[in-house]
């Protein structure tokens, strides 16, 4: 692994990604045979949350004690950042106590500047702009599912958030088609939708049913992410109709797979009916903790 840091997927290359998957499927086939992999005995991951989290703060502790070493949880109430401390002094001190840094923030930036002004690897554990970790596991879930990534058609209905940044990045990299079906106004990040369309593999509009038309993956994500309760009214009637559900299933191919980072809002962006009828879904929050401990690994080991 050259790259020191997990910040966002474009910072990695194809190889980097896929060492990353078949460690994590040989540690996931190991762990489930029995096998203990003390690779990470005595370090000591900070794990720093400004966002609430059930998944990333669970997975991270549970990986990193399976590995033998020690999380340790620091909300902003823990340390002097959430009080106006510098983030460069931040990042210079935990250096010295730490051999590694997970962070789960709004601000891609604050993740970036741990990374340029500490000296252990940097973990994006989420930020408003990306969600790298996540779509390790996705890819991790999907090519289990379907025996390869390349090829397969990905289609993500909703908000055009960190999630579809990430996917957009993630699945392209790993030779996927990319189809984004979200309202004009809440379209991703504007220079990843420029880097994805010179692929000739991603797409992008308002029509739902055009974007998952033969899709191998449905994905989606709440419309109405964390820090953004205020717009929650705003978000229902702008995403009313992007929806995965029982119509969307027909145009997607027959076998298709759902996935979905998780929380749900049943009833809103997918159905209760298609979300019981696919509980790879589940397989996909359980692959967080597999693919989170390869990252470990590659980056702090």
């Amino acid at each position: 692994m050259e790259n020191k840091h997990l910040l966002k997927l474009s910072d990695w290359s194809e190889n980097e990604i896929m060492s990353v998957l078949n460690l994590a499927d040989q540690l996931k086939y190991e762990k489930k045979k029995g096998v203990s992999h003390r690779l990470l005995e005595g370090k000591t991951l900070g794990m720093i949350f400004q966002k609430s989290s059930t998944r990333t703060r669970v997975s991270f502790e549970v990986g990193m004690y399976d590995l033998g070493g020690y999380a340790l949880f620091l909300s902003n109430r823990d340390l002097q950042i959430g009080r106006g401390e510098p983030v460069q002094d931040t990042a210079r001190v935990l250096s010295r106590f730490l051999d590694g840094i997970m962070i789960r923030t709004f601000e891609q930036k604050e993740v970036e500047d741990l990374a340029k002004f500490g000296s252990i690897p940097i973990i994006n554990g989420l930020t408003d702009y990306a969600h790298p970790c996540q779509v390790l596991a996705d890819l991790m879930t999907i090519r289990e599912q379907r025996g390869a990534l390349a090829g397969q058609k990905l289609c993500f209905v909703g908000d055009g958030n960190n999630m579809a940044n990430s996917l957009i990045v993630g699945c392209i990299k790993m030779g996927m088609h990319v189809s984004i079906a979200c309202p004009d106004n809440y379209r991703p990040d504007s220079e990843i939708m420029k880097w994805a369309e010179s692929t000739g593999r991603f797409s992008v509009s308002a029509d739902i049913k055009k974007e998952a038309a033969d899709a191998d993956v449905l994905y989606t994500d709440v419309w109405a992410s964390m820090g953004q309760e205020d717009e929650k009214a705003i978000r229902e009637e702008a995403f009313r109709g992007f929806q995965i559900n029982s119509e969307l299933m027909k145009v997607a191919k027959a076998d298709a797979m759902v996935l979905h980072c998780l929380p749900a809002h049943r009833g809103e962006e997918i159905t209760d009916e298609v979300l019981e009828s696919h509980l790879e879904i589940f397989d996909e929050a359980e692959n967080r903790l597999h693919a989170q401990k390869a990252v470990l690994v590659s980056l702090m080991k």
